[in-house]
């Protein structure tokens, strides 16, 4: 049986060049980078060369990157942190209706420490309504909180025109960077970023490792107390090895990877579209190079799933963190997608490993699977 994974949003595989630079940190050079004996100095200027290396990539300066364990805790520690810092000039922040859950779910949990939080609306293509953004800060507001691409739907948002509007009102601007890192350009000055989340197992990196962009002048009310690492923001042992494998990955990101992977990407929407009763979520244009998101109307999107991974490909109804749930995706409610729509839609996303080859065993495949499974339903 054929093995095509198109799950590439959820996680990559790690790319053979990144699993070789971490080697050595596991077996050879496994000292504590916070030591001042040569095996711990060993590790340290690794960690220092990495997050240099990382701080390029993103135009920023080395000691604005903090390693932290992945995107969902770089996520607890920008608005957590500026919340509590910044409690005494104001308890309103303003995100976007269809965030990561690492982002709703840590606004949701401030709420209940008395904080106000704004959702601001989106079209049904996923774009942010910027005049109901502008509009939503107020002189109590400390943090906008806005995703560069959506994680379900692939929608590329204008984070410089947003940036514009923070800069304006003197407000903090955060955004989830974690799905276009490596696939949109991510410069963190043009944004007028304050504070940006990033994560290695998106690029075919480690998993266990993210970054948390804090820009020079921002404080953060830390949310692990121990030791001073990571210019004593996060406490911790660093992960050497991840943070190895961080930058390798980051590193090995070519244009060329990019523009294949969308030209697969336009290669499978064509294909797909042409069963009947099919519809693409999101923006067509402004999308991730990687994200195909289809309705497929008149059959569950669990069905297709399951009969896909009998045919071994592995693809998702949404997002990993919330695909177990029997609900819609608040997404795709987001964008106005009619119940049935939402229950019906896949989620295929590609990597620069992906073939012609496998897709087109993957649009074979599917459109025996709809044609089967709207036969037999009620």
């Amino acid at each position: 049986m054929k093995k095509v994974y198109l799950d590439n949003a959820a996680t990559t595989k790690t790319a053979p060049e990144v699993v070789e630079d971490m080697k050595p940190y596991f077996l050879e050079k496994y000292g504590n980078a916070s030591c001042l004996h040569k095996w711990g100095q060993e590790a340290r200027d690794a960690v220092e060369t990495s997050r240099e290396l990382i701080a390029n990539k993103i135009n920023a300066l080395s000691e604005e990157i903090i390693f932290t364990s992945g995107g969902s805790e770089a996520n607890n520690l920008a608005i957590k942190g500026v919340a509590y810092q910044l409690k005494e000039k104001g308890n309103h922040i303003v995100v976007s209706e269809f965030e990561h859950p690492a982002v709703l779910n840590t606004c949701r949990a401030l709420e209940k420490k008395g904080f106000e939080i704004t959702y601001v609306a989106v079209d049904k293509q996923g774009f942010v309504n910027l005049e109901q953004l502008k509009n939503s800060i107020t002189n109590k507001t400390v943090l906008v909180s806005i995703m560069h691409a959506n994680n379900e739907i692939g929608t590329i948002q204008n984070l410089e025109e947003i940036g514009k509007i923070c800069n304006e009102n003197d407000v903090l601007f955060h955004s989830d960077c974690v799905q276009s890192l490596g696939k949109v350009g991510v410069d963190v000055k043009k944004f007028n970023l304050s504070l940006a989340t990033f994560s290695a197992h998106k690029i075919h990196g480690p998993k266990g490792i993210g970054v948390l962009y804090v820009k020079k002048g921002v404080k953060l009310c830390k949310q692990i107390d121990g030791g001073p690492q990571e210019f004593n923001q996060r406490a911790g042992t660093e992960n050497v090895s991840g943070i190895i494998g961080f930058a390798r990955a980051i590193d090995i990101i070519t244009e060329e990877d990019v523009r294949i992977m969308r030209k697969m990407r336009d290669y499978l929407v064509e294909e797909l579209l042409k069963i009947d009763g099919t519809s693409l979520n999101g923006s067509k244009e402004n999308r991730l190079c990687n994200n195909v998101s289809v309705a497929f109307q008149n059959v569950e999107g669990e069905s297709i799933l399951l009969s896909l991974d009998d045919k071994g490909i592995a693809v998702s109804t949404s997002s990993a963190c919330t695909s177990s749930k029997l609900e819609s995706s608040h997404v795709l409610k987001a964008i106005g997608l009619k119940p049935e729509d939402s229950h019906g839609t896949i989620r295929f996303t590609l990597s620069k490993y992906t073939t012609k080859e496998e897709l087109d065993y993957v649009i074979e495949s599917v459109g025996e699977i709809v044609k089967n499974l709207r036969r037999i339903s009620p």
